[in-house]
């Protein structure tokens, strides 16, 4: 019978990436939604200042800061981060803005 190979240490799933989201910039067409490749956005309920309903990320845990989202966009209203090192996305949009 072969060894069973020994239980390894229960992985915890880390954060890889996050977006970040003009919301009066967006005028919900949508393509961020439809070509995010992980499925991580949708639409929010609320609306923005131009009465408009915006994306909202769903799963933080299943991004993964491709920016596919932003490169389809074409109002600029959103782009993907990659965080390093296990990064909390709230220190990630904290530097984003003061860029």
């Amino acid at each position: 019978m072969p060894e069973e190979a020994p239980p390894e240490a229960k992985k915890t799933k880390k954060v890889r990436g996050t977006v970040v989201i003009n919301l009066a910039r967006c005028k919900g067409c949508g393509f961020c939604i439809a070509f995010c490749p992980p499925q991580v956005l949708e639409f929010a309920e609320d609306y923005n200042p131009q009465g408009y309903h915006p994306p909202r990320l769903t799963d933080p845990d299943g991004c993964t800061g491709c920016d596919l989202c932003g490169l389809y966009c074409p109002d600029f209203a959103i782009y993907g981060i990659m965080l390093k090192n296990g990064a909390p996305p709230s220190a990630a949009r904290e530097k984003s803005d003061e860029s």
